[in-house]
C-alpha cells in the first residue's frame, strides 16, 4: 500500500502565492508520474501541472508562467508552487502518482489519489 499526504493550502488573496506538496510513502518501487489536478465547485477536475520520471513537465494553459511543479525524487515529494494566485484557481487540489508499487520480484502498477486540500483566493 502506499499513503499520500498532502499539506500546503488555504486562503489566500489575489496575486498571493502557496505551496502544495505532495509525500508518498509505503511500498513505493519507482514512481513514473505526479501530477496535481484541482476541480472548482460544479466544474469536472481539471489537470492543472505534472511531472514525469523522464523529467518533463506539462501545464495547462490558465497557469502557465504561474505555477511551477517539481519533484523530489528522495524524498518521493510533488510540490506545486502557485504564485500570482487568481479567485479562479480556487478548488480542491489533488495529487495524482503513477507509480510501481512493491518489489524488484513483485510489483504492480498502481495509481493513488491525495485526499484533496482547498485552496481559496479571495479579498
Amino acid at each position: 500500500q502506499v499513503q499520500l499526504v498532502e499539506s500546503g493550502g488555504g486562503l489566500v488573496e489575489p496575486g498571493g502565492s502557496l505551496r502544495l506538496s505532495c509525500a508518498a510513502s509505503g511500498s513505493i518501487f519507482s514512481i513514473d508520474y505526479m501530477g496535481w489536478y484541482r476541480q472548482a465547485p460544479g466544474k469536472q477536475r481539471e489537470l492543472v501541472a505534472a511531472h514525469t520520471s523522464g523529467g518533463s513537465t506539462n501545464y495547462a494553459d490558465s497557469v502557465k508562467g504561474r505555477f511551477t511543479v517539481s519533484r523530489d525524487n528522495v524524498k518521493n515529494t510533488v510540490y506545486l508552487q502557485m504564485n500570482s494566485l487568481k479567485p479562479e484557481d480556487t478548488a480542491v487540489y489533488y495529487c495524482n502518482i503513477k507509480l510501481m508499487e512493491g518489489t524488484i520480484l513483485r510489483r504492480k502498477r498502481s495509481d493513488y489519489w491525495g485526499q484533496g486540500i482547498q485552496d481559496t483566493v479571495a479579498s
